[in-house]
């Protein structure tokens, strides 16, 4: 277990931890102060403590858990509640990044609602914003235009989260699909079942349906876990997994021992000098993709049918 805390930290730690309770529906266990803040489970309980000092509206749930949880029961600490003027300009600066035109709108929108919290430092605030905005740019990236309504969005959404079949076109056919997740990338992508084809699970493209309509019936997710099924993937598209082993040269080594392949990665420094990345995953044309950013400095070490897809593809190029 980590260290506690110097001393210095504790106040603001506190008004984290009221923010972080009242953000929980069903609120907070000992076992979520000790992850959140890496503190031993008798600085968590102290911590408990000196919050329900602070606030006596905080109150312990009951659950079927053996686990105790304490939460809000009013909504006494929201005067406590700030944005910075930095979290605003991540908000702008995610607005001016996006390529679909009604999430831009969307994205205006929500800065417009932060803002008008708190009108009498608006002034002060929007200066600063203006600073960063002018001081932390972004670099281009090529990458398509793409139109995704807000309606579109929002049947997905909903058909998401209550498990409702949903019909639309999908490269000129009509489809019953079982929307499981988006996964957001260059181009917002629907995973879900389509049941005219079994049970197996498939990557859309959501800018290409039209006619999207929530049906009356609903499905099982069969215990679909989003997070998961991602892991799976080197990019957006599944299909068989690899036990995949990259070799990286001297040249390109320190970039490649500071970078983030996918979270099944192990990295090694080796005697030589070179660096060797292996990682299970799927998705051999994405996995390609990226080897092909490194040029000569990345080599395909496993498994040979990937290398040999390279060799293919690099042919076809040439």
């Amino acid at each position: 277990m980590a260290e506690d805390k110097p001393r210095y930290s504790r106040v603001s730690d506190i008004i984290d931890l009221a923010t972080f309770m009242q953000s929980k529906v069903c609120g907070i266990t000992i076992k979520d102060i000790e992850e959140r803040y890496n503190v031993s489970r008798r600085t968590a309980i102290r911590m408990r403590d000196s919050l329900m000092n602070i606030f006596p509206s905080i109150i312990e749930y009951e659950t079927d858990t053996l686990q105790k949880r304490w939460g809000f029961y009013n909504y006494s600490i929201n005067e406590l509640i700030t944005f910075t003027s930095k979290e605003i300009a991540n908000l702008e600066q995610l607005q001016r990044r996006t390529t679909n035109v009604e999430m831009k709108e969307e994205l205006g929108k929500t800065v417009e609602k932060l803002k008008a919290l708190d009108k009498k430092k608006l002034p002060k605030i929007e200066n600063r914003v203006d600073l960063i905005m002018q001081t932390e740019g972004y670099a281009i990236r090529q990458m398509p235009q793409y139109k995704i309504s807000t309606d579109v969005l929002n049947v997905i959404r909903e058909a998401i989260q209550n498990s409702i079949k949903v019909t639309g076109i999908y490269h000129d056919k009509e489809r019953l699909i079982e929307p499981l997740g988006m996964i957001y990338g260059e181009k917002i992508y629907l995973i879900a079942r389509e049941k005219a084809k079994g049970d197996d699970i498939y990557t859309f493209l959501l800018h290409k349906f039209s006619d999207l309509k929530l049906t009356d019936e609903s499905f099982d997710k069969q215990g679909f876990d989003l997070i998961k099924y991602s892991k799976q993937s080197f990019g957006v598209y599944h299909g068989e997994i690899l036990n995949v082993k990259l070799s990286f040269d001297k040249e390109r080594a320190e970039d490649a021992l500071t970078y983030n392949f996918h979270p099944s990665q192990r990295v090694k420094l080796e005697d030589d000098g070179t660096v060797t990345v292996r990682f299970r995953a799927s998705g051999s044309k994405e996995i390609i993709w990226h080897v092909f950013k490194w040029g000569k400095h990345c080599k395909i070490l496993a498994p040979k049918k990937l290398r040999d897809e390279y060799k293919a593809y690099l042919k076809e190029l040439l």
